[in-house]
């Protein structure tokens, strides 16, 4: 004979909608009817009570919430996990429901006060496979979950909650009796997704649809083969009383203004004793890592703490060292949480790329694994980012020769060497690093006084990262004007990406200037750009429109093309310039001047001209070799090429973007450094722009 249930709930004598802490709540204050509210939970401690007997704890004035008895507390025979809650708007109910267990008898156990968890709003027990279902991601931190396992005996498998709608686990999750599942998948993250599918045979788990879980049917209450709940469309009825449940629907709608429903308004207090574990079992990794710079005017410290949520991890920060005078870093000691080894290998390898190292005790050589297939490097490498990185070799940090995005690491034979190198270009025994140990990303320091300075509020020194609007266009070429004239004057190498806008939009001859007046070292683009340079060159068009009359020219669009052959006549675009058929323009600069330039071909083009390299892997080398050494890259509207040299450039280089797309400059300019900025403009407008602003300068005289 079953043992009667007992479920606790509160009467909503105080209830109201009074504060925002969820989305329900929003646009509801103080406009729920405490008559209909009253009314509907009347109808269903009536339903309740048909299957179950009810207690009730006493309501307080100023604790609205009260009502939702699921989150007092996580019942498991006589023991209970008091709640710890997120919002101080209801930590006021924490001493009134610990009051309550304690006079009904109950072991009470009470965690942390800084660490949130909601009690069975977040906490599901699953009594046909005798374990906990824990949801964490926006009220329960996961590293409550090893608490509450330790304290209770349990096996808990954490779900990541991602739909701020469902803030609850009950809102979107119901384990049923006899082993089925009610829920909702698009509420978790991948990772949890998978985890309840490896637990839950495809056939004991019913699927609610969007509508269903907006109208809280998950939020429901079972008991027995009854299940209780607001609403329920009828497909889903269907499928619930063909797995043996009868469904009984009351109207809950007041409650739902707070974001509650049926298993929020109640608590089952009569959860049989489960099989005890002598360790609790939850599968909550850790780690500790420390991060040091100045962690906050940089952001560095909210991007990693925010990379870790977003990835479906914890944290606590242990110890946090603010510096104390302007150039003094900040030190912060975190303690990153995941639910799985892989996910919080994850985490920390982005977190390396920010800086963030494990504490010296734990520091450890580099784990290295040989190629076995030319160019198929082993499983878990280490993929590379644009910032300097070293790897602990023999008990020493090694510098990361030719460091660029998304490589890998490989370790040479001698003693302390390794460098970046592509994955084409692996060869078999080739001892690539794997997984995140012994890796250290280098992040610079800067002080306030530079970032200061790159603000303008000194001197003229580089911009910080960012993306400039048309208002900041001007300040913006001044900035990178007085640092051309600074680079040319020392000797150093700028490097252009430019493509054939800058030729539509006649800014061609700004170009060919800054070539030929000794600011630019190398010039980087496709196919296109060249052809209609120099069918500017020789023929006044591009795309066959006149660039001073603004109109197409009849027979126009085969410009191009006999562009194309003239070039090929004379077997390069050098060879036009030396025999004189070529005479003005960007490509005519270059060679002039000696700028090597390296044009890469891809499907579209046509022709191509014979300078193209339409190999892309020798195109990709050259275009390497071209922009080493450089100070700056100027990416001048081209997406595609300005992306691949944005993959071959180490942090330390300085990026500008210029695209009228604002699309495209934030996805160039967003690469986390310092030295990058974007510009949103007409890349015309922003070459003759520059080219007055250094004409200014050379008229000033020198910028040292």
């Amino acid at each position: 004979m079953s043992i009667r249930q007992k479920i606790l709930m509160c009467a909503p004598d105080f209830y109201d909608v009074e504060y925002v802490i969820n989305p329900w709540m929003e646009g509801n204050i103080h406009r729920s009817s405490r008559l209909q509210a009253v009314e509907q939970w009347r109808g269903l401690e009536k339903i309740v009570r048909e299957h179950a007997d009810v207690d009730h704890a006493i309501p307080c004035q100023g604790l609205p919430d009260m009502v939702f008895t699921a989150n007092a507390g996580l019942v498991l025979d006589r023991e209970v996990v008091l709640s710890r809650f997120m919002h101080p708007e209801r930590q006021g109910e924490e001493p009134h429901f610990k009051r309550w267990f304690e006079k009904a008898g109950f072991t009470v156990h009470e965690l942390p006060k800084d660490l949130p968890f909601e009690g069975a709003g977040d906490a599901l027990m699953d009594r046909a496979r005798g374990l906990l279902w824990a949801g964490y991601g926006f009220r329960s931190e996961l590293d409550s979950h090893p608490r509450v396992a330790s304290a209770l005996g349990v096996e808990i498998l954490s779900l990541r909650l991602i739909d701020k709608r469902f803030y609850h686990l009950d809102t979107c999750f119901c384990p049923l009796e006899r082993g089925f599942l009610l829920y909702y998948p698009a509420a978790f993250d991948a990772h949890s997704n998978l985890l309840i599918e490896n637990r839950v045979d495809p056939e004991m788990r019913i699927v609610a649809d969007e509508t269903d879980a907006v109208n809280f049917a998950c939020n429901a209450v079972n008991i027995g083969r009854t299940i209780i709940l607001n609403k329920a469309g009828e497909e889903l009825k269907k499928r619930l009383q063909a797995a043996g449940f009868t469904v009984v629907e009351t109207p809950l709608t007041e409650f739902m203004k707070s974001g509650g429903a049926a298993k929020c308004l109640t608590l089952r207090l009569t959860e049989p004793a489960i099989h005890r574990h002598e360790r609790a079992r939850v599968r909550v990794e850790s780690r500790i890592l420390r991060m040091e710079g100045h962690l906050l005017d940089s952001g560095l410290l909210d991007r990693a703490l925010e990379l870790t949520v977003q990835n479906g991890g914890s944290f606590k920060i242990l110890n946090f060292e603010l510096g104390a005078q302007r150039q003094s870093t900040s030190k912060a000691e975190i303690n990153v949480s995941a639910p799985s080894t892989e996910m919080l290998e994850r985490i920390i390898s982005q977190l390396i790329d920010l800086g963030a190292v494990p504490p010296p005790e734990d520091v450890s050589d580099a784990e290295l694994m040989p190629v076995a297939l030319p160019g198929v490097a082993p499983d878990d490498f280490y993929a590379t980012t644009i910032y300097p990185t070293e790897v602990r070799l023999c008990g020493k940090w090694v510098q990361v020769a030719e460091q660029r995005m998304d490589g890998v690491i490989v370790v040479g034979e001698a003693a302390g060497e390794a460098r970046c190198v592509l994955l084409r270009d692996l060869a078999v025994g080739g001892k690539v690093v794997v997984g995140i140990k012994g890796i250290r990303a280098v992040r610079k320091t800067e002080s306030r006084d530079l970032r200061e300075s790159s603000r303008g509020v000194e001197e003229f020194s580089f911009m910080g990262a960012g993306v400039s609007s048309e208002r900041r266009v001007e300040l913006v070429v001044d900035q990178i004007a007085w640092e051309l004239r600074r680079i040319r004057e020392r000797g150093g190498k700028v490097a252009v990406v430019a493509g054939p806008v800058v030729i539509h939009t006649g800014a061609g001859e700004h170009l060919a200037r800054l070539i030929r007046e000794g600011y630019v070292q190398a010039l980087l683009g496709g196919n296109a750009i060249a052809v209609h340079d120099i069918e500017q060159s020789l023929l006044g068009t591009s795309l066959g429109v006149d660039l001073k009359r603004g109109v197409a020219v009849r027979g126009g669009h085969q410009h191009h093309l006999q562009v194309i052959n003239i070039i090929r006549r004379y077997g390069s675009i050098a060879a036009a310039v030396e025999q004189k058929v070529l005479a003005s323009g960007v490509f005519f600069e270059c060679v002039k001047q000696g700028v090597p330039f390296s044009l890469a071909g891809s499907i579209r083009d046509d022709g191509p001209l014979p300078d193209t390299e339409m190999d892309l892997i020798r195109a990709q080398k050259d275009y390497a070799r071209l922009i080493r050494g450089a100070e700056m890259v100027l990416m001048l509207s081209s997406m595609l090429h300005s992306i691949g040299v944005g993959n071959m450039t180490p942090a330390g280089v300085r990026l500008v973007c210029v695209d009228i797309n604002p699309a495209v400059v934030t996805k160039l300019a967003d690469r986390g450094s310092l030295e990058s900025v974007g510009v949103v403009t007409d890349v015309g407008l922003f070459l003759s722009l520059l080219v007055q602003r250094l004409e200014k300068l050379q008229a000033g005289g020198s910028a040292a």
